[in-house]
């Protein structure tokens, strides 16, 4: 160093982009799951020193709280693009299903939901994930609730379907979906089985 250089500021951590360490740690934890995953897994996936994810995250849980936050608003943009494409309430609920059975095949469906395999392990014993995972999953049943509305308002979907408990059904359908692809499936099974759920949403009688 000459005479001329700036000054180092001693101690100073290496710069990395946060974003990207939080979707290398993101598929691990969808992988592993949260108490399989350790601090050096993670070192490993993000090529940091376990100093700089201490400093950035706290602890792994924040770095998982991160990670799940990530992730769940990565697939409400995902799902939010699909479901715009699509003309009718009914087909709303088609493409949702679609979306998640596409999700629940081959090296996606093998690392799983963070929500159904991840968080909700956690949420037994931490009030802020248990929290977190509810409003997940209350979000999913409200669209449900929404978009069997719509259908029923644009003429896509039986007048006298009950909503409430055919939007619970079409929920625990969409996690059975993503529990089934965890140990593998393949892609025809996950969409024959999104098509069938669909008769949860019969269209008007015909007179």
């Amino acid at each position: 160093m000459t005479s001329s250089d700036p000054p180092r500021a001693l101690g100073r951590p290496r710069e990395f982009d946060l974003q990207a360490a939080v979707d290398d740690a993101l598929l691990v934890f969808r992988e592993r799951g949260y108490q399989a995953t350790s601090i050096g897994d993670l070192c490993e996936a993000t090529g940091l020193a376990a100093g700089s994810l201490y400093k950035a995250f706290g602890d792994k849980r924040g770095l998982f709280v991160a990670a799940l936050d990530r992730y769940l608003a990565t697939r409400h943009a995902e799902l939010a693009r699909a479901l715009d494409a699509q003309p009718s309430g009914r087909d709303r609920i088609r493409a949702l299903l679609r979306f998640y059975a596409e999700a629940s095949w081959g090296d996606e469906g093998r690392r799983g939901c963070l929500v159904v395999a991840g968080a909700m392990a956690l949420a037994t014993f931490d009030d802020e994930l248990a929290a977190r995972v509810e409003a997940a999953i209350q979000r999913t049943e409200d669209l449900l609730r929404r978009l069997l509305r719509q259908g029923q308002d644009d003429g896509s979907v039986e007048p006298s379907l009950a909503i409430p408990a055919t939007a619970r059904s079409l929920l625990a359908l969409l996690h059975g979906l993503r529990t089934l692809g965890k140990p593998g499936r393949t892609r025809h099974e996950m969409l024959s089985a999104a098509e069938e759920a669909l008769r949860l949403v019969p269209p008007p009688l015909r007179p």
